[in-house]
């Protein structure tokens, strides 16, 4: 009988469709080999005793930034630190946005190299789309294997220049939506209407509230909303599928919603942060993003519309600049934050709270975006043949939340001192221990995944 590489034994596994049953995980070249009752006799190089733990799918982050500027991840540490914050927090694999107005072609290759031997986790990519040669690249972009789009609806003028990005219009968002469409492709558009922001800069700013009171005003849901219907409504004239991303509101959730009902190929994302953190939240300018968190009552509505399965999936919007960027006004400090770390834990430990079901909480943090970007039943499933991508949960060893737990070169979290009554014991990526007993391993075993299709024609098996 062939030797087997890992024995995972004694653990509640979750397998998709029949809920947490006590079988044993055998695993062999990086894959599932064999799913087996407990007492089965069978040899393998190294045993690992689970009792009493949780096994899961590992945690997929659809959301992600690297790099110092948040573009492309450029040096060894932009991948090393942030992907240790990944699978300390139970996330094997991400998929990562590349930001430029440079033809991909280059990027792609030099942010494979970085990413090669550098990732604890599994990784891959989203283009961010803006100029007319990213249109005419388009096939090639797909033959990389990233068939995923981002657009930020809010880079009208000179918006996105810091960033190095073009101006643009619903004209060129149309474009790509076809574009997506013809190739199987999906787009993750950035939903907000700038110049309603603009317009309200000057009306809404009080520094007399709150800080994280005066940013929700200066761009509250409405702003979110009315970008999110448009994109929406374009998706169905085009036959384009499209990905909501972190959407923050229940203004935004309801506008998605009722495009939904008449057409079926939206998905919607929300991110730990909207659903952990609110306005009352006393973090300050550490929890300033785009789109802001909201009052309590988006929260509650998100968490309804979770438990009801609307909500596709939950990513971080994982952000890696340092907190010396934070450490301003709100009005002037940079937006966004880590959270790549707090992804699996805090969703899921507050989701079992709320007495959500775990076949729900799976789907939402590593199944459906699986299925939507194109990397299920490799990914986000337990399955005899699927890469053995591991997250192993202690739900009876509490875990407090600091800014050195989470690895980030950020040097800081919004929820630092946050407690939360379970831990990641163990993560495995390709059936090796990037995380053991909760302590990160020197090994940087993630792999590039090429994604043929997303969206629609991912979910409905559209041949390459």
């Amino acid at each position: 009988m062939e030797k087997y590489d890992l024995r995972l034994t004694g653990g509640e596994v979750f397998l998709e469709g029949h809920g947490t049953s006590t079988v044993d995980i055998l695993i062999r070249d990086g894959r599932i080999a064999a799913l087996t009752e407990p007492d089965a006799a069978n040899d393998a190089t190294e045993i690992v005793d689970i009792t009493g733990k949780l096994v899961l799918p590992g945690g997929i982050d659809p959301h992600v930034h690297l790099g110092k500027d948040i573009r492309v991840p450029r040096d060894p540490d932009d991948a090393e630190r942030e992907t240790a914050s990944a699978v300390a927090g139970g996330v094997t694999s991400i998929l990562t946005y590349l930001m430029s107005s440079n033809s991909y072609v280059s990027e792609f290759e030099d942010a494979q190299a970085v990413m090669s031997g550098n990732s604890h986790a599994n990784f891959g990519f989203h283009f961010v789309l803006g100029t007319p040669e990213h249109l005419e690249e388009f096939k090639d972009y797909m033959n990389l294997g990233v068939s995923s789009f981002k657009f930020f609806m809010n880079f009208r003028g000179d918006e996105g220049a810091y960033l190095g990005m073009p101006g643009n219009d619903d004209s060129f968002m149309y474009e790509l939506l076809k574009k997506s469409a013809e190739h199987g492709a999906m787009i993750n558009p950035h939903p907000e209407n700038i110049e309603l922001v603009r317009m309200l800069s000057d009306s809404t700013r009080d520094d007399s509230l709150p800080p994280l009171e005066a940013w929700n005003a200066a761009r509250p849901p409405f702003v979110e909303a009315d970008a999110a219907q448009r994109v929406a409504y374009l998706a169905s004239v085009t036959g384009a599928s499209v990905y909501c991303v972190h959407t923050s509101s229940n203004e935004a959730l309801q506008a998605i919603a009722r495009q939904r009902a008449a057409y079926p190929n939206l998905f919607i994302e929300t991110c730990t942060q909207y659903l952990t953190l609110d306005t009352s939240s006393d973090v300050g300018v550490y929890a300033k993003v785009n789109p802001p968190v909201r009052p309590r009552e988006d929260v509650e509505s998100l968490w309804t519309a979770f438990a009801n399965g609307q909500i596709d999936t939950v990513g971080s919007d994982h952000n890696a600049r340092h907190r010396s960027n934070k450490d301003k006004s709100i009005w002037d400090a940079s937006a966004g934050f880590p959270g790549m770390g707090t992804l699996v834990p805090m969703t899921l430990a507050e989701g079992l709270r709320r007495k959500i079901s775990l076949a729900t909480i799976v789907d939402a943090i590593s199944t459906r975006s699986a299925k939507l970007f194109g990397m299920y039943p490799q990914k986000g499933l337990i399955a005899v043949g699927s890469d053995a991508d591991l997250t192993v949960i202690d739900l009876n060893k509490p875990t407090k939340i600091t800014a050195e737990t989470q690895h980030s070169a950020a040097d800081y979290t919004p929820w630092e001192g946050t407690e939360i009554p379970l831990s990641v014991a163990h993560t495995l990526v390709g059936g090796r221990f990037a995380l053991r007993d909760g302590a990160l391993t020197d090994i940087c075993a993630g792999k590039y995944i090429s994604r043929p299709h997303s969206g629609a024609a991912a979910l409905e098996g559209r041949p390459s």
